[in-house]
C-alpha cells in the first residue's frame, strides 16, 4: 500500500474520489492482464474518450501503468501499431494525515512472530532482530542508489517511511512524526524497541554509525508532551555527539 510516497498516495486518494475512476481502477486491478481503453471503457460503461481520460489521469497519479503490446500475435510488417494497454499499479492505495506506516509495523511484528514460532527464542529478541534486519536492507538499498558518500540517502530514507526528519541545527535529526503513533499509544515498550531497532539497522546500512540513533526514555518524552504531538520516540544525535 505505501508503494507510492506519501504526497503521491495522498493525490491517488483524490483521484479516486471520481467515481468512474473507481469503477476503472477496480476493473484494471481485478484483470488477469494488461487491459486496452475498449476493454475497459465497456466494462464500466463509458464512452471509449471518457474511459481514455480517466485512465490516463490514473496514470499521471500513480495508480495505473502504462504497456504498449500489439494484440493477437501478430507482429511485423503489416502486423499494426501496438496497442495501448493499462495495468495495475499498486494492489491498493491507502494515506493518512498525518502519514502513517502501520504496514511497515505489521510486516515486522508478524515476520518476528513467524521466526519465533520457527527457531524459538525470546520475542522480543527476535522482533529487534528483524527490525534491525529489515532497517539495514532498506538502508543499503537507499545508500547504493544515493551514492557512496557516508550516510547518503538516510534522510531520504526517514522521509519516505514517514518520519518527518528535520535539521537539529548541529549535524543531528530530529524526527517530528511517529509512523505507528497509534499502536505506539498503548504499546510503547515494544513499538518504540522495534522503531529504534529499525531506525538503527537503517543507520547502519546508510554507513552510519548505529550509535547515532538515540532512543529518548519514554516517561520523559511523555512529561515533554512530544508523545501527544505525535513525534517519535528516537532522534538521530550529530556525528560524534
Amino acid at each position: 500500500m505505501n508503494t507510492l510516497p506519501w504526497r503521491r498516495r495522498v493525490a491517488a486518494i483524490a483521484s479516486l474520489g471520481d467515481e468512474n475512476r473507481r469503477k476503472l481502477f477496480d476493473f484494471v486491478r481485478s484483470a488477469g492482464d494488461a487491459v486496452s481503453r475498449d476493454d475497459a471503457a465497456r466494462a464500466v460503461g463509458l464512452a471509449r474518450s471518457t474511459a481514455s481520460f480517466h485512465l490516463d489521469r490514473l496514470v499521471h497519479d500513480g495508480v495505473l501503468l502504462v504497456e504498449f503490446r500489439k494484440l493477437g500475435g501478430r507482429d511485423g510488417p503489416g502486423s499494426g501499431r501496438p496497442a495501448k494497454l493499462y495495468r495495475a499499479a499498486v494492489r491498493e492505495v491507502g494515506a493518512s494525515v498525518p502519514d502513517r506506516n502501520y504496514d511497515l509495523a505489521a510486516d515486522l511484528l508478524v515476520s518476528a512472530v513467524e521466526a519465533s514460532m520457527a527457531e524459538g527464542g525470546s520475542a522480543r529478541e527476535v522482533l529487534l532482530r528483524t527490525a534491525y534486519a529489515r532497517g539495514y536492507e532498506a538502508g543499503r538499498t537507499r545508500a547504493d542508489a544515493a551514492g557512496p558518500a557516508a550516510g547518503a540517502g538516510f534522510a531520504e530514507l526517514l522521509a519516505a517511511e514517514g518520519y518527518r526528519p528535520e535539521d537539529d541545527g548541529a549535524g543531528g535529526l530530529l524526527l517530528l512524526n511517529c509512523p505507528f503513533d497509534r499502536i505506539a499509544s498503548g504499546h510503547a515498550g515494544v513499538v518504540c524497541a522495534m522503531n529504534g531497532a529499525f531506525l538503527g539497522g537503517a543507520a547502519a546500512g546508510c554507513g552510519i554509525a548505529r550509535e547515532r540513533v538515540e532512543a529518548l526514555d519514554i516517561e520523559d518524552f511523555k512529561a515533554q508532551g512530544a508523545a501527544q504531538q505525535g513525534q517519535c520516540c528516537a532522534r538521530i544525535r550529530p556525528p560524534g555527539a
